[in-house]
């Protein structure tokens, strides 16, 4: 299971500043909870830092915690924005997973952390 308790943060080195991260994540994996088959996306955390930006071994850890869980590519999308978005209080943050064609199929999940909660834009 996934655990936001993962994720860690260091001080934002140019508070004074917007400036926009993107930190992309090639190889995540879930489990499609209908099939058990394993479900693959790219995802894609676009963010404009406030106090804290997050530390990219602990990304890793987080998202790979993701590997046996079975959870529907909205709900995925949507944990990870609202994770990320309590951990972070950032100013901005969308999350784009991009998933692989299984069946014929290929879906892209957007969620925007508006700074109360997440809302699904696509």
């Amino acid at each position: 299971m996934s655990d936001a308790k993962l994720l860690e943060t260091f001080p934002n080195p140019a508070p004074h500043r917007d400036f926009l991260i993107d930190h992309t994540h090639h190889e995540f994996t879930s489990v499609c909870p209908m099939t058990g088959h394993p479900d693959f996306a790219d995802i894609t955390v676009r963010y404009v830092p406030d106090k804290t930006c997050v530390e990219l071994k602990s990304l890793k850890l987080y998202f790979h915690a993701f590997r046996n869980q079975g959870i529907f590519f909205e709900a995925v999308t949507n944990k990870i924005c609202d994770d990320l978005g309590k951990a972070l209080k950032p100013r901005s943050l969308t999350i784009i997973s991009k998933w692989k064609a299984r069946g014929g199929f290929t879906s892209v999940v957007t969620a925007e952390w508006s700074g109360k909660n997440a809302k699904m834009t696509r």
